[in-house]
């Protein structure tokens, strides 16, 4: 098993992958069925989480109000349906080439009702789409930061995800012990429409606590800061990684030394634009 880990690495270092994570069944006993990886794959017993990061320069448009398209190609589409697919593809190859089998999973939102009908008693109806968030945890690359968002310890809030679910039994990565959200609220202050509460509950994955704020998910879906409407639904969660409220997290967790993928000048130099609930200028610096 130790040459498959080393094999799976090398392509993935090849293939460009950021991030490698391994979770085995047992860290997702209790997930509910819809979002449970292995209802896919009942035979499986390893999860592996494979990401990309999302380009800084990709969100220099957004920050300065002057290019929103670069981002959901390069941060977005482009990043999840061809970049990372390709990855995928190919880690699945190698796996598969060692006898094992590799189910490769595309990152559709777990909220998404059924779409089908369960093809007999006791089976989940289609389709079963995996919690990604929880998965990232379980495998040990990742957190749930205060403003809702999986948080890397390499770049924060900027990666995407595949999946993968193998029959191979690969030993689970620890848990991430270290924090890379400090609780700074900054979030909070810097959603102009007020949708991010100081209010936090504790989420807990496979022993792992986390503080997470309570979200407005409505309002954010009405965000004109750089939120990007779901792709796969109008009333699911939209994209916020190009918004206010995640842009200054970046700017915070570069400044605090808190991820390991830092550069030669700060993201911000200055306050920021926002746009308020009435449309009107609302953040600072404008």
């Amino acid at each position: 098993m130790e040459n498959l880990v080393e094999k799976i690495k090398k392509c993935a270092g090849n293939q460009g992958v950021d991030i490698l994570g391994f979770g085995g069944r047992e860290r997702f006993e209790g997930l509910a069925a819809r979002k449970n990886p292995f209802t896919i794959f009942p035979e499986g017993k390893t999860v592996i989480m494979l990401g990309k990061r999302i380009l800084r320069g990709s969100l220099r448009g957004i920050e300065e109000g002057t290019n929103f398209q670069d981002y959901s190609f390069f941060g977005l589409t482009w990043l999840e349906d061809e970049f990372l697919a390709l990855a995928c593809y190919e880690l699945t190859r190698v796996i598969e080439d060692e006898g094992y089998e590799a189910v490769p999973v595309f990152p559709n939102p777990s909220e998404i009702p059924p779409t089908g009908v369960a093809v007999e008693e006791g089976r989940e109806a289609p389709n079963v789409f995996p919690d990604f968030e929880y998965a990232a945890v379980a495998c040990g690359v990742a957190e749930i930061a205060y403003n809702g968002m999986v948080f890397t310890p390499e770049f924060g809030p900027r990666q995407r995800f595949h999946m993968i679910i193998t029959d191979a039994e690969i030993p689970s990565a620890p848990l991430l012990e270290q924090k890379v959200c400090d609780g700074c609220a900054e979030c909070v202050s810097a959603c102009p429409l007020g949708a991010i509460s100081h209010d936090g509950e504790e989420v807990n994955i496979c022993g792992k606590s986390m503080k997470v704020a309570k979200i407005n998910y409505s309002l954010c879906r009405s965000c004109k800061n750089g939120a990007v409407p779901n792709r796969f639904g109008s009333s699911l969660k939209p994209d916020r990684i190009g918004a206010i409220c995640s842009r200054s997290c970046i700017c915070h967790l570069e400044e605090k030394g808190l991820v390991k993928n830092l550069f030669e000048n700060k993201f911000r130099d200055e306050g920021f634009w926002a746009i308020g609930r009435d449309g009107r200028p609302a953040g600072k610096g404008v």
